[in-house]
């Protein structure tokens, strides 16, 4: 069974930056293009970025040029770098995994990360 673990989030002040991790478990991770997903208060579940086995990516406009996403397929890790953040980006951060870039997630999700980004 596939698993997902977010780490990496806090409390940062607007501008700063913070690198998000997920470690994933289960022997589809190598073939899956994985995404980060978040929740923002009172908001639905959105989507952030994604990128491919072969690194091909995909953002959201509000975060395209500000985010990175990437993965290491060795140890089954997806980060996302995040800098010049806002409040706005003020969230619980989730990863997923996706069959394409433009697939929505499947399977589990994890307990996610929480973002807090202060004015």
């Amino acid at each position: 069974q596939a698993r997902l673990v977010e780490s990496g989030g806090g409390l940062v002040q607007t501008g700063g930056s913070l690198r998000l991790s997920c470690a994933a478990s289960g022997s589809i991770f190598s073939i899956s293009a994985m995404g980060w997903y978040r929740q923002g208060p009172g908001q639905q579940r959105e989507f952030v970025a994604a990128i491919t086995s072969d690194g091909s990516t995909k953002y959201a406009n509000s975060v395209a040029g500000r985010f990175t996403i990437s993965r290491d397929n060795v140890n089954q890790k997806v980060y996302l770098q995040m800098n010049s953040l806002k409040p706005e980006d003020t969230a619980v951060y989730y990863c997923a995994h996706q069959r394409r870039l433009v697939d929505p997630p499947f399977g589990a999700w994890g307990q996610g990360t929480q973002v807090t980004v202060s004015s």
